[in-house]
């Protein structure tokens, strides 16, 4: 989840596209604003990452559970 105005937005997002391209992930940009459950689900939380409906991480990028997750699926 991520919001345009948000400067951990658009700090995670940054912390995601530098990470080492053996990392391999689709990552989809949503904005929480934009759908109102969601807004109601993560208003404080953003940014969120998701693996689907799992939640990995919020506020800041966590690594450690990136690469558990990841290593998880394969």
């Amino acid at each position: 989840m991520f919001r345009e105005y948000c400067s951990l937005c658009h700090a995670m997002l940054a912390a995601l596209n530098e990470l080492p391209s053996r990392r391999q992930f689709e990552l989809d940009i949503v904005d929480v604003d934009a759908d109102p459950v969601l807004e109601e689900r993560y208003n404080e939380l953003v940014p969120v990452l998701l693996a689907g409906e799992r939640e990995l991480c919020h506020y800041h990028l966590d690594n450690a559970a990136l690469d558990a997750y990841l290593a998880s699926i394969g």
